[in-house]
This record gives structure tokens, C-alpha cells and sequence, in this order.
């Protein structure tokens, strides 16, 4: 079950169609890496992306509901409904000026991410990432993927803090970092329409964010930039290697190590 093929072929991790374990990327739907080093069987229940979206979604679920429970006093109405108190979040790694420059909680870069604000701000957050995961999954593999979503946490999250919002938090940093990704993967590659849409989208809610309250368009400003950077350094158009894999799973375990932080040093 855990054995590597090295010879042979292998079901591609993203379109099921036999591939060789040695194709670079597979001829049917263009994924990179589809034979996973050999280990394309072990991980093909994880579907394209490796299960990352299945650990953003019931990691932010997990932690939203525990940001709940923590809360003294939970905010039941308006735009934040279903909310955790600022205490709460604050704990559990959000981010901004408060929290980095004052308080020298410089992880929560990458902790506040993983934290929402409200039942409907991680809903259409969570329903972004469904969208957006896979497609950037299949253009750069599931490593860098994980890697240009770390990217624009710290970036989108530094560029709040410094211009100055206090305390700020939610996904929507990374997913612009996606569509910062997405854009340099259509320029890069020559799939306009990708780029086109994925542009489209960033800038529709780019424009949502100005006319309603509380939405912290530095982040997403930022967390943009950072992933259109980090994809410049991932070249869609070679493979990942080994070492994409190995920076991804050092990405989860610093995330994790700073949602572990924050608490504990709350």
C-alpha cells in the first residue's frame, strides 16, 4: 500500500487517466507531477490538491468554532453574525498593527488566515476556496499551491498591519493570493481566459470591499501581491520538484506551530 512505483504507470492524481509515474505532466489534463514521485496510489483518495482544501475548510471550521466557544459574549447579529468576541480572536492568532508591532505577535501573519469573523464571512470564504484550490492546484501542483496560499497570508496580513488596521483576520488574503497566482499563470502560460477571469473576480470583490464596512482591502491588496510574486518564483511551467513538497509541509507545520503560539502566549 505504501510502496513507491518507480517503472509503470500510475492513475493521474488529477484526471484518473493512466499516466507514467515519470511524465512530467500528464497529457490528458495538463497537471503537473501526476505521478507524485511514484506515490500517485497511495494519495489519489485526496483528490488534485492533496486534501489541502479539505484542511482549509474544516481547519477554519474547527477553529471558528472554537473562537465561539472561547468568547464570552457572541455577537448574534448584522453583517458578523455568529461572531466571536475580539478577545477571542485575538487568542487564537488574528493579526494587524495591534498584534505585530505592539504586542510582537509576529506569527499571526500566519495564523489569521485560518480565523473568520463571522458565519457568513467564512462561508463565502470557504466556497472561494472549493473554487479557486483545484485550479491552482492543477496549473502549479499541490505543493506550491499550499505554498503561494502561506505566501499571501504573511504579505497580505504585513501590509494591513502597517497600514495600520488594528486587529484583522479571515481567508480572503490567501484566496487573493490565488488570484494573484492565477493571473501570472495566464500570462505565463498563454490561458488568458484564466488569467482574465481570475482578475475579473479579484477585482469585482476588490470594489465589494470598498462600499461595505470592515472588509480590510490591505490585506487583500497585499495577500494579491504576494501570491502574483510567489507564483513568479514557482514558474508554472515546470514541474515541481521535492523540495516544493518538502517547503509545503514546513508552511503547515509553521502555521500550525503559530496558532499553537498564540494561544499560548495569549
Amino acid at each position: 500500500m505504501f510502496e513507491r512505483r518507480t517503472t509503470g504507470s500510475v492513475v493521474c492524481r488529477s484526471c484518473k487517466r493512466l499516466v507514467s509515474v515519470n511524465d512530467e505532466r500528464c497529457f490528458n489534463c495538463g497537471a503537473w507531477n501526476p505521478g507524485l514521485w511514484g506515490y500517485a496510489p497511495l494519495f489519489q483518495k485526496l483528490g488534485h490538491d492533496l486534501g489541502f482544501v479539505q484542511i482549509v475548510t474544516w481547519g477554519c471550521a474547527a477553529l471558528y468554532l472554537a473562537t465561539l466557544l472561547y468568547s464570552s459574549k457572541p455577537v448574534l447579529g448584522g453583517f458578523g453574525i455568529i461572531a466571536p468576541d475580539t478577545w477571542s480572536v485575538y487568542v487564537f492568532g488574528a493579526s494587524g498593527a495591534y498584534p505585530v508591532f505592539e504586542a510582537g505577535r509576529w506569527w499571526t501573519l500566519l495564523s489569521a488566515t485560518w480565523l473568520h469573523g463571522g458565519a457568513l464571512h467564512i462561508l463565502f470564504n470557504m466556497m472561494w476556496i472549493r473554487q479557486l484550490a483545484p485550479v491552482t492546484a492543477n496549473l502549479y501542483g499541490p505543493s506550491r499551491l499550499v505554498i503561494i496560499y502561506t505566501a499571501s497570508s504573511i504579505t497580505g496580513f504585513l501590509a494591513s498591519s502597517l497600514a495600520g488596521t488594528q486587529l484583522t483576520l479571515g481567508a480572503s488574503a490567501s484566496l487573493f493570493g490565488l488570484f494573484g497566482a492565477l493571473v501570472w499563470a495566464g500570462r505565463k502560460t498563454g490561458s488568458s481566459e484564466i488569467g482574465r477571469q481570475a482578475l475579473i473576480y479579484a477585482a469585482v470583490i476588490f470594489v465589494f470591499g470598498l462600499l461595505m464596512p470592515g472588509i480590510d482591502n490591505w490585506a487583500h491588496v497585499g495577500g494579491f501581491a504576494g501570491g502574483f510574486a510567489a507564483a513568479y518564483l514557482l514558474n508554472p511551467l515546470q514541474r515541481e520538484t521535492f523540495g516544493n513538497l518538502i517547503l509545503a509541509l514546513v508552511c503547515l507545520a509553521a502555521t500550525a506551530l503559530s496558532i499553537m503560539a498564540s494561544v499560548a502566549l495569549a
